[in-house]
């Protein structure tokens, strides 16, 4: 019994890393399906990974906290509103690095296919993602791969992976964050990341549903 215990407790202490490493290598075969070396998808994984933490501000804006109630004499006296400072900003990991590479794989496949399969993925991420206030994007993370995967099988059955690729992470970073910009800058949060954590594991699942279509 004794000796079980210091077992379980080491376990539990490695199952972090038990979990990094399935990562690791589910990302690194997903990247080399795609094309990369296993230098390259190894590198692109790391940067992928450092990246998701990383967020570029690209603006900054004033937003109203809180309105000052009317008072009986507020004619006299102007009581400003609550403001703070909102910035916009776009994540090196879930923006940057997989629309980098997407552009990189758009030279290796029919174009017209990639551009449709990228609307039908921004159209319906659009319709699921939902905007949370003091948050940011919600959105099932399953739901891009899966209408990524399932128009680029339609569309180009031969370049699948790619085109899967491709439209699932450009189609879900302009129909969940672009397109719902505007929303976004209005519930009050004071970073909004373009491709931060509300979008990320669904563009990280698109790359190992494209691994699948690949093999």
């Amino acid at each position: 019994m004794f000796g079980l215990l210091p077992m379980i407790l080491i376990f539990i202490l490695l199952l972090p890393a038990f979990f990094f490493l399935f990562y690791f290598n589910i990302a690194a075969i997903s990247f080399t399906k795609l094309g990369l070396s296993p230098q390259g998808a190894m590198l692109l994984f790391i940067f992928s990974l450092v990246g998701s933490v990383i967020n570029i501000p690209v603006s900054k804006q004033k937003i109203i906290v809180e309105e000052k109630p009317e008072m009986f004499f507020s004619f006299l006296f102007y009581y400003p509103p609550k403001v703070r400072q909102q910035v916009i900003a776009v994540n090196v990991g879930g923006a940057i690095i997989p629309t980098v590479f997407a552009i990189y794989l758009l030279g290796k496949v029919p174009l017209i296919p990639a551009l449709i399969s990228t609307a039908i993925v921004a159209l319906a991420a659009h319709a699921m993602a939902r905007v949370v206030p003091g948050v940011g994007i919600s959105l099932p993370a399953f739901i891009p791969p899966l209408v990524a995967a399932g128009s680029a099988l339609l569309l180009a059955s031969e370049f699948a992976a790619p085109i899967a690729y491709i439209a699932g992470s450009l189609g879900t970073l302009i129909g969940a964050d672009l397109l719902n910009l505007e929303k976004i800058k209005n519930i009050g949060a004071q970073v909004v990341s373009i491709g931060g954590a509300g979008v990320y594991d669904g563009i990280f699942l698109v790359g190992v549903i494209a691994a699948f279509l690949a093999i």
